[in-house]
Order: structure tokens, then sequence, then C-alpha cells
């Protein structure tokens, strides 16, 4: 579900996964129906061939991602979890929540737990025992040292440095290039070196 660029990055993951015989796109946008052959309908199609297919919401967005994770598993969809095979990912992380997408270059360590419909993007680090809530964001070229966690619904910037043992709450934006040194309590937006919040959400 998602046809735009991090929908077009998840397909590349679903087909180098190599499992599926067809994949195709829904999404809600009626142009890129009309236009892309791969778009084969909108987001409630999927309802009505739930016992045929699996699903991943392919959305950037995390507010959009979880209402329309939640809608679909509510309804008994299956919603499936990709990890491209040019990752590196630890036999020994204890969970990969459904929906969760684990794209090229990505390493996560041992005992690492992630939530559900999260995002860990190209070439992004996260060392051991740290926890990612759901429907996080970790962006490409970010990396977060052991004993980091990071709340639901939180997007780690592109290139973005998080500091062992270091906490961060619920519904935070960590800018591009910031480097967090320590918890951020407090929903909004960070950035620099040090981190601090210019923004409350």
């Amino acid at each position: 579900m998602g046809a735009n660029g991090h929908g077009k990055v998840v397909f590349d993951v679903a087909q180098r996964i190599g499992v599926y015989e067809n994949i195709y796109f829904l999404d809600d946008d009626s142009k890129l129906v009309r236009e892309n052959k791969l778009v084969i309908g909108s987001s409630g199609l999927a309802f009505e061939h739930k016992e045929e297919c699996d699903a991943i919401i392919a959305i950037g967005n995390p507010i959009h991602r979880r209402c329309i994770q939640d809608n679909y598993e509510q309804s008994g969809i299956n919603i499936v979890t990709l990890i491209h095979p040019e990752s590196v990912v630890s036999e020994k992380v204890v969970q990969i929540g459904s929906g969760s997408v684990i794209m090229a270059g990505a390493v996560i360590q041992a005992e690492t737990e992630i939530g559900k419909g999260v995002i860990i993007n190209t070439s992004s680090s996260i060392d051991h025992e740290c926890k990612i809530g759901n429907y996080a964001h970790i962006s490409v070229g970010s990396h977060l040292a052991g004993n980091v966690e990071v709340g639901d619904g939180t997007w780690i910037g592109i290139g973005a440095v998080i500091s062992n043992n270091v906490s961060i709450c619920n519904d935070v934006v960590v800018g591009a290039g910031a480097v967090v040194v320590e918890d951020i309590i407090e929903s909004g937006t960070y950035v620099g070196v040090p981190a601090k919040r210019i923004k409350a959400e």
C-alpha cells in the first residue's frame, strides 16, 4: 500500500526476497492508479482479496502508516515484514514486528527489539540492545549506539547519531545530522550538535 518513493523502495525489497510471484501497488491517489500499470487499485482492494495476498504499508508518514496498518490488521489482512537480503540482522534480534521493513545495507545487532510498522532505512545501523517503538523511522545513514530506546512514531533523520544509553520519547523528530547525547523526554523537533529542541509538536 503506497506507490510513491518509499513504496518503490519497498517494492524492490519484496522483489529481492524472491518469494512473491506477483507484486502490485495499491494507492488512494487516482492519478497513480491511471498512470502506473502496477497500481491495481485503491487501499480498499486489499479487503476484497485478503485471503489471497500479503500486504505491507509502504508510506513514510508514521501517522498514516499506523492508521492503515491498524485498519488492515483488524480486518484480518496479513501484514508481512520485509528484510532486504543485503542487510545484516543478528540472529539474536529479539523481535521485528509486523509491517516493518529493513533496507539494503542496514545493520541490526544482538538483542534489539523492533516494533511494528518500523522503517529501518538504507545503510543505517542499530547497535546491541536497542528498542525501537512502533511506527518509528530510522532514516538513511543514521546510527544508534547500544542500549538506545526510540519511542513510537519517532523519526530519526538522515545521518543523525544517537549516543549510547539514550532514551527518546514518542513522537519526536531528530533532524538530519543531529547528535543526541542525552535523553529526550518531550515530543518535538530536535536539531544540532548536541541536539536541542526547536519546535514543540
